[in-house]
């Protein structure tokens, strides 16, 4: 069998396998397009196409719009990517390259913590906030990514950083650089591919916590897109329609921002240090 056969037999076998994963997308699109009496019947595209789910549910009510739950969304989502991504550089850049006392013993400790339940700090973390008086506000949901709250991507950059040859450190002590200067000329733009990892899986991660918005965010005029899609439910009479419609443009900045930045996922870091 030749490999031309042998990769025609297997794009063969794996076209009804991703029709059959990708169906459930078609299927919401068209829900999305269909009217509420519609959505009962075992059709996958409406007779009539129902835009108007798209553009009623986006205006949702005359005071806000998905336009404010989108905004709001957006800027929470920069400051905790930023966090997210400055928190992990800092802190892998000292567990994987500088000497300290207690290094290993620190190092243990983050690993335990990623084995630690999120439902057992979500308590003290609530009493916490409340006695703050920080409680309906964006602070919960963005401070712990400038403070180690993303213990595996710390991990990851670690690991990135130790696969990087200490003789670009040496060298760059010989030529006088500091501990600062090797971080921000050697280090920093060998890890860039590992940064790009972590404020893609933060921005994912975070903007689909929905279950952190619900519990940290009262005002209205503060909610995010998932509170925003909850809000639908709470009507007298569920239009599902729009709510299906709002859903599908929830998922569009993730899709988008996946697909643009998946190439810098997996690069070799140690490869591209020893070539540059």
């Amino acid at each position: 069998m030749t490999e031309k056969q042998s990769s025609w037999k297997n794009h063969l076998l794996l076209i009804p396998f991703s029709l059959l994963m990708i169906y459930p997308v078609i299927w919401w699109i068209g829900a999305s397009l269909k009217s509420q009496t519609e959505l009962s019947l075992p059709t996958l595209w409406p007779d009539k196409f129902m835009w108007e789910n798209y553009t009623n549910g986006w205006t949702y009510s005359s005071q806000y719009t998905f336009a404010k739950f989108f905004g709001n969304t957006l800027v929470m989502e920069f400051w905790n990517v930023l966090g997210g991504v400055l928190t992990a550089a800092l802190v892998g850049y000292g567990f994987g390259r500088l000497n300290f006392r207690f290094r290993n013993f620190w190092f243990s400790v983050l690993l335990m913590t990623l084995m630690l339940p999120s439902q057992v700090t979500i308590v003290p973390q609530y009493i916490l906030y409340t006695k703050l008086g920080l409680t309906d506000s964006y602070i919960p949901l963005i401070l712990p990514h400038f403070f180690g709250g993303g213990a595996f991507f710390i991990f990851l950059v670690v690991q990135f950083i130790r696969g990087i040859p200490r003789e670009l450190d040496e060298a760059a002590q010989i030529d006088g650089a500091s501990v600062y200067g090797i971080f921000f000329r050697i280090i920093g733009p060998l890890i860039k591919p590992a940064l790009y990892t972590v404020g893609i899986f933060t921005f994912l991660w975070s903007w689909d916590d929905f279950f952190a918005q619900l519990l940290y965010l009262s005002s209205v005029e503060k909610f995010t897109v998932g509170l925003g899609l909850r809000m639908f439910i709470d009507q007298f009479e569920v239009q599902w329609g729009q709510l299906l419609a709002m859903s599908l443009l929830s998922v569009v900045p993730s899709a988008v921002i996946f697909f643009l930045a998946q190439k810098h996922f997996v690069e070799g870091i140690a490869t591209t240090g020893i070539k540059g």
